[in-house]
């Protein structure tokens, strides 16, 4: 279908990062965005709607008009807006709320995973301090504790500390205790519409707050594309012994999924293993790796929204590579500084092989200021690793933005060689 009218759902630099690629789509004709950020307000039309509210969501959707409505955020997907969309009859790319619980429980996660033969961490459900002190015992350290429930990146902690796992369970309520995964970590994102599947390009993004992994989890502090150091047929390998069996194992409990299903890997010394699945765009790897597709990104989500994406074929990517560095509001990711004022050239420009997503933005009167932990994402693209890493710092460099702060070693050490390759998957 051409002349598409779209709704992106959310207002963070992943849907920011969505609106832009799905507008330079030729076969879109119109973007809005609800509720948006000052990013997106700045280019396309923007509509105020509580983003978790399906009823509202849906009856925007038709006001507007809309071909197709793309949930971003994983809260309105697991809270059912994908449901309320299709009920008005409108294309939804996201999941139903029943398929989202792959990211909404981390335990129904786990027994999907282990119903489908996915390799995986072994781990234990825990509703007591008792229980999470006999898994941590049977685990052993580092320790790795995950809230059960959606935690916006923030719920896990890894630590060899074991005072500080209880109190983080204690904290969080009914917890998954994994084992540790050793090796690199790669996110790959593969669009489906329940029974075809087609991987994006694979991504590694940045968890912890400082330079060297240094500090707490946070929602990611950059992210970058492709991976150097990634072992041939890495794709093809996760496809076949985790995305088939996932897709098939879901449509056999009766709520296949459709949607994005973003698969976290560990490529550990004893093979690959799956760290988790979300039921959305990842962030920031989504801002590294739309900038690259060739493929028109609207034609393809509203194929796998429509049950048609065995008509799209492969995706098409440029041979480049792509850096995100996230700036994030002083404190994150405990309670970030807001109202730091931000100025600076290219807050919204997307002429050349730089750009700004806008994430935890707002404005004060006509200034640009800090509302949130992760603020921007500094976005470049370029011939190598190397040159898009350079030009993202350079930009940040241009920026006047004094409560924030950025990692400085993103993509540093892929950038010079410095991964081992990976051999066994």
């Amino acid at each position: 279908m051409t002349d598409l009218t779209v709704l992106v759902v959310g207002s963070g630099g992943r849907e920011h990062a969505l609106a832009l690629a799905i507008a330079a789509d030729p076969g879109v004709a119109a973007v809005h965005v609800a509720p948006g950020n000052p990013g997106t307000w700045h280019a396309w039309p923007s509509h105020a709607v509580d983003p978790t509210d399906g009823d509202a969501v849906a009856a925007l959707a038709t006001e507007i008009g809309a071909d197709l409505v793309v949930v971003g955020p994983e809260a309105p997907l697991v809270a059912g807006v994908a449901d309320a969309v299709r009920a008005a009859g409108i294309a939804c790319f996201g999941p139903t709320a029943q398929a989202a619980q792959l990211e909404g429980s981390k335990q129904f996660a786990k027994d999907v995973m282990a119903a489908a033969g996915v390799p995986t961490a072994a781990s234990r459900f825990c509703r007591t301090p008792g229980e999470v002190a006999a898994a941590l015992d049977a685990l052993g350290a580092p320790y790795v504790v995950k809230q059960d429930g959606l935690a916006a990146g923030k719920g896990v902690v890894v630590t060899n500390d074991r005072d500080e796992a209880l109190a983080h369970a204690a904290a969080c309520g009914d917890v998954v205790v994994e084992e540790y995964l050793d090796g690199p970590e790669v996110s790959l994102f593969v669009i489906t519409d329940g029974t075809v599947a087609l991987p994006l390009q694979p991504a590694q993004d940045f968890k912890r707050v400082g330079d060297d992994d240094a500090g707490p989890n946070t929602g990611g502090m950059g992210a970058y594309t492709p991976l150097p150091w990634a072992p041939e047929g890495l794709v093809a390998a996760v496809m076949d012994r985790v995305v088939t069996p996932t897709l098939e194992e879901m449509t056999r409990r009766g709520t296949p999924f459709a949607g994005l299903l973003y698969v976290g890997l560990a490529l550990t010394s004893r093979g690959m293993r799956v760290v988790e699945y979300n039921a959305r765009f990842g962030d920031p790897e989504t801002q590294a790796i739309l900038p690259l597709l060739e493929t028109p990104l609207g034609q393809v989500l509203y194929a796998a929204a429509t049950g048609t994406l065995a008509d799209v074929g492969p995706l098409s990517w440029r041979d480049e590579s792509a850096v995100i560095v996230v700036a994030a509001a002083e404190n994150y990711p405990g309670t970030p500084r807001a109202g730091g004022s931000i100025t600076g050239p290219r807050l919204y420009e997307t002429a050349d092989n730089v750009h700004i997503v806008h994430a935890g933005t707002a404005l004060d009167g006509d200034t640009l200021v800090a509302a949130g932990g992760r603020v921007l994402g500094v976005v470049a693209t370029g011939p190598t690793l190397t040159d898009a890493r350079d030009d993202a710092y350079a930009a940040l460099a241009e920026l006047d933005f004094p409560t924030g702060f950025w990692r400085t070693d993103i993509a540093a050490k892929a950038a010079a060689g410095l991964i081992p390759p990976v051999t066994s998957l």
